[in-house]
């Protein structure tokens, strides 16, 4: 089962109370969680979700080279494969997957929802 979710904001976490309730359950049941956004800020409710929040530049590597998710994992004190990422665009998932994640196309929220549940045992 994996242990780890790493979310982006923008596209993702922006997209209605369903994905953020999700971080929650997610959370509750012991999944270590990061955001990874490109966004310089996010609002301090969505941050505060969070094990860890890594914006912009401040992570070293970017999205979607897949040293950025390699360095979240870390973060999270998880191996790679072990995370799932949820995320909306290819470049990004493919970085993503590249590094070793599990990875979720997030295109409307229940879907992802779904996905994550099944992923994460919830």
């Amino acid at each position: 089962m994996l242990r780890g979710l790493i979310m982006d904001y923008g596209g993702v976490l922006t997209d209605g109370e369903a994905v953020l309730a999700i971080v929650r359950r997610a959370r509750a049941a012991g999944v270590r969680t990061a955001l990874l956004s490109e966004a310089t800020g996010v609002p301090a409710d969505c941050a505060a979700l969070f094990d860890v929040v890594v914006l912009g530049p401040t992570g070293g590597a970017r999205k979607p080279d897949p040293a950025a998710f390699r360095a979240t994992a870390d973060l999270l004190g998880l191996p790679v494969p072990d995370c799932v990422v949820v995320d909306d665009l290819p470049a990004n998932l493919a970085g993503a997957r590249a590094a070793g994640a599990v990875i979720v196309r997030h295109e409307d929220p229940h879907t992802t929802v779904a996905e994550l549940e099944i992923l994460l045992g919830l």
